[in-house]
């Protein structure tokens, strides 16, 4: 299994403040011999939206280029993506970010065009406060 991100801890209880269960950490994924695992897999049911599961796939965007990062972290995306349009199509999946990397890379020109093109799901959170501070989309 791989390390967790270090806001890992942080998000999962961003998402727990926010009216969601966790039911998975990490979520494993398997197509024929291969393993994934996503960060958290996460549902909420409510009377008002019909019941929602998502997966997160936490990034804290630590390296050196932020852009490398985005590219590391679209790869995993799709990768993650495509299995569970296989195994689990009902659940969305989503990137979480810090707040200020959702303001730089996902509220400009490039970061639209990913979110427009449905090439991407994007959750930013406080790490300080724990808290998820933006969906793009929103989930329901």
């Amino acid at each position: 299994m791989p390390a967790k991100d270090a806001h890992h801890d942080g998000v999962r209880r961003a998402l727990e403040k926010g009216g969601w269960r966790i039911t998975h950490d990490p979520l494993y994924l398997t197509y024929g011999r291969r393993d994934v695992f996503v960060d958290l897999g996460a549902e909420v049911i409510a009377a008002e939206t019909n019941d929602v599961r998502i997966a997160v796939e936490v990034k804290s965007f630590f390296g050196k280029s932020e852009m490398t990062e985005l590219e590391r972290a679209l790869g995993q995306i799709m990768l993650y993506r495509n299995m569970l349009r296989e195994s689990q199509p009902e659940r969305l999946l989503y990137l979480a970010v810090p707040q200020p990397i959702m303001v730089r890379l996902f509220e400009d020109d490039l970061g639209q065009l990913l979110i427009r093109n449905e090439a991407l799901r994007v959750l930013s959170y406080d790490p300080a406060l724990e808290e998820v501070v933006k969906w793009l989309p929103i989930p329901y």
